[in-house]
């Protein structure tokens, strides 16, 4: 009985509590108000943010390429049998990367053999050259003894009788014309054979320079660096790396790159409604994903003008480029980041979170908190980030606005800006246009 009277003070004071919030309750309710979080119009610095990932990389590098002329010595597309592992520091001339000389080995087989033709086809013409030019000479020299001989016939045939002197002239005549014409004729034979050696022989060179390049370009297979540095393979079509069996092809010979890791870019794809807010010089925040601790700084430095489709993915987007402020030895080609770009800054505006606005026949409306009751107001909104909005009519410094719309939101009359016509296109003057923010998921 005594344990009862002693608690008898607590049980007065719980059920004083209880009625009391019961009330409140009530009261609320019977004025229209729902009991919810509130949010305060304030004024001060507004900023609108652009966030993407990117990934780093190196804005210089220098390429280490599969070797040049692949294309004339026949080979296309070739296959990767051999690399060191990506980051591995190399010294210049160090061995980053072998190539399947299998196709290029069938190549040069062909090339060989065409190679042994052309050859023996040249030492033919050779040979014809010096029997044909051989036979010529010798064939000019006898002629050049006829003509002597019938020289002779003619001076013995003074004392002759005229007809014979007249015979001996013409047999003198014909032998010399004769030995007149193959010394012609010998000079014609020496330029055709002339203009044939140089056809085979041209034949002969064109196959050789061919064995030659092609050697040439087999032995390039075996990839080098050109210079110091980290390696650091280059992405495919579809966003892989390179690896063991990727393609490399004569007109994307790149296989690796030696990055400059003193300057660093990060380099992101925003998507086309974002990327018209986005521009050359605006700061950006970075972070790394690996180390979320460490802040960076940074600036856009270029946007793309044309829009294009990234792998697995039907949204158009643009690439952009920002420049890493800091010099970093932690940083390393292929790190994500998270990147801030500051778009928009506005200093002393009034706002307020972007869930106390809803709207009605696009007018937007806030709910404000007046003391005991709720007002339905029209508010005029300007630029909004992620979370807020700008309010440039319809609230003061310091009003509460409801997070959540009251259960009675639908049926409470909304108390409209001066003069303003949204929503509505009655009556002479031309309606007001007011901007309905557009929350985060595409909701108004």
């Amino acid at each position: 009985m005594q344990l009862l009277r002693s608690r008898w003070p607590l049980l007065v004071a719980a059920v004083l509590i209880v009625g009391t919030l019961a009330v409140l309750a009530f009261t609320r309710a019977g004025g229209g108000e729902e009991a919810g979080l509130l949010a305060r119009a304030t004024v001060g610095q507004f900023k609108v943010m652009v966030t993407t990932a990117g990934e780093l990389r190196a804005s210089s590098f220098v390429q280490i390429t599969a070797p040049p002329n692949t294309d004339r010595a026949g080979a296309y597309q070739m296959k990767i049998a051999k690399m060191v592992p990506e980051g591995t520091i190399v010294a210049e001339g160090d061995f980053v990367a072998e190539l399947d000389r299998a196709p290029l080995a069938n190549q040069l087989n062909n090339v060989t053999l065409s190679l042994t033709k052309a050859s023996a086809v040249f030492e033919q013409a050779q040979l014809d050259t010096i029997l044909n030019l051989s036979k010529a000479r010798e064939d000019l020299r006898t002629m050049g003894l006829a003509v002597e001989e019938k020289r002779i016939a003619k001076e013995q045939a003074v004392y002759e009788a005229p007809s014979i002197r007249r015979q001996a002239d013409i047999d003198f005549e014909k032998a010399e014309r004769a030995l007149a014409q193959a010394k012609t004729d010998l000079v014609t034979r020496q330029e055709q054979a002339q203009a044939k050696m140089r056809e085979v022989g041209a034949d002969l060179q064109r196959w050789q320079v061919q064995q030659t390049m092609v050697q040439e370009v087999m032995t390039g297979f075996t990839i080098k660096a050109p210079s110091p540095g980290m390696v650091i393979y280059v992405k495919e079509w579809s966003g892989k790396k390179k690896q063991v069996g990727s393609q490399v092809t004569s007109w994307e010979p790149t296989v690796a790159t030696l990055p400059d890791l003193t300057k660093m870019e990060s380099v992101t794809f925003v998507n086309e409604i974002d990327v018209r807010k986005i521009a050359v010089g605006q700061p950006v925040s970075l972070s790394l994903d690996s180390d979320p601790d460490k802040k960076l700084t940074g600036k856009v430095v270029a946007v793309a003008n044309v829009g294009e489709e990234r792998p697995n993915s039907d949204a158009k987007v643009f690439e952009v480029k920002i420049q890493v402020a800091e010099s970093d030895t932690t940083l390393r080609p292929g790190m994500t980041t998270a990147n801030a770009i500051e778009t928009l800054v506005v200093e002393n505006v009034l706002s307020i979170p972007l869930e106390a606005v809803t709207s009605e026949d696009n007018v937007p409306y806030v709910f404000k908190h007046a003391g005991t009751r709720t007002v339905k107001q029209e508010v005029a909104t300007g630029a909004l980030n992620d979370t807020h909005v700008i309010i440039t009519a319809g609230l003061e410094e310091g009003d509460e606005v409801l997070l959540v719309p009251p259960t009675n939101s639908a049926s409470m009359p909304g108390t409209r800006l001066p003069g303003s016509t949204s929503g509505s296109t009655k009556g002479g003057d031309a309606p007001v246009t007011v901007p309905v923010p557009v929350k985060p998921g595409g909701s108004k």
